[in-house]
């Protein structure tokens, strides 16, 4: 059996099994047709090209179901899910019938996100967040993802003990993630009193040295947080698993919060100028639109996502990724 219709030459199967471009679920469970080449895709785009995602927060208010058909209408092939409209679909359906629907619309998923405090750092919540780890890491390989993140967020101060902690909770973590052949990512959050910058991140994610363990980048937590964009050159080639791709509201910085994240092309951050640096760091993923303001999370999901589609279409064809 071999991968027929994707960039290059014919790929037999258990090759890409065994060189772990295919998890185990979705080598023994995948129709052997178009989704084994969505997900041979999705790996990554062109050399230079980047994928347009959309992340199910952006239409939370829909639903799983309802999200990803008003996406797929307004033609998105790539979509990031979410752990939480994924558990509202399964309180009356399946995770077969929750992967049916993404094979149905044709759609390839590129990442999941599942919220846990204390998941990088030693916490009164570590435990109980390392039992939701796996059970997402499971689920999520079902539906055929390989990727999966979880922000830094934590509800109490945090110490040098704990940032010397990071790296072991980094591993325990990571090691959860290799079972399921998934790629768990590290996403660093502006407000955050533990990871909030790429250099930190990059730096406990580093030191952990977990080979199912990479950094991830949100457009807005680092243009809106403490980074800077030199910091962006302390990425290795090929480091970087992920981004999140919003632009910047103009507001005053002490105000500047979750409404502040806007389709990128409409706002403030030099959104071309990161995308060219990333193309310099050999980074070929997705670019996956993550909105929280109320008329796009309550808004159509068809009508948001082609206005999101038409944006940042135009935005990544002038950084030349598109």
């Amino acid at each position: 059996m071999t991968v027929l219709n994707s960039p290059g030459p014919e790929i037999p199967v258990k090759t890409l099994y065994s060189k772990g471009m295919l998890n185990r679920r979705t080598f023994l469970l995948a129709p052997l047709s178009a989704t084994l080449v969505r997900v041979v895709r999705a790996q990554s785009a062109a050399p230079g090209k980047m994928l347009l995602s959309m992340h199910q927060n952006t239409s939370a208010a829909a639903g799983y179901r309802g999200a990803l058909e008003g996406w797929a209408r307004a033609g998105f092939q790539y979509v990031e899910l979410g752990a939480p409209q994924l558990a509202g679909f399964l309180e009356n359906d399946t995770l077969p019938a929750a992967r049916r629907v993404l094979t149905d619309l044709g759609l390839t998923p590129v990442s999941a996100a599942t919220v846990l405090q204390d998941i990088w750092l030693p916490g009164p919540a570590r435990a109980v967040s390392l039992e939701a780890w796996r059970k997402s890491c499971d689920q999520f390989a079902s539906l055929g993802l390989q990727k999966i993140y979880s922000p830094s967020v934590t509800r109490r101060r945090v110490t040098a003990d704990d940032f010397a902690a990071t790296p072991d909770c980094i591993r325990e973590a990571g090691e959860i993630a290799r079972e399921y052949t998934l790629t768990a990512m590290v996403e660093f959050t502006r407000t955050s009193t533990h990871l909030a910058t790429l250099t930190s991140s990059l730096a406990m994610i580093r030191e952990a040295g977990h080979p199912n363990v990479r950094p991830m980048l949100d457009f807005f937590h680092f243009w809106s947080g403490l980074s800077k964009f030199e910091d962006l050159d302390l990425l290795e080639p090929g480091e970087l698993a992920h981004a999140h791709f919003q632009d910047l509201l103009d507001t005053p910085r002490e105000l500047i919060n979750n409404d502040s994240r806007l389709i990128p092309g409409d706002g403030i951050a030099p959104v071309v100028r990161i995308l060219e640096k990333l193309v310099e760091k050999q980074y070929v993923g997705a670019l996956s639109v993550e909105l929280f303001r109320s008329e796009y999370v309550q808004g159509d999901p068809f009508q948001v996502a082609s206005e999101v589609r038409r944006k940042c279409e135009g935005v990544m064809r002038q950084a030349q990724v598109w």
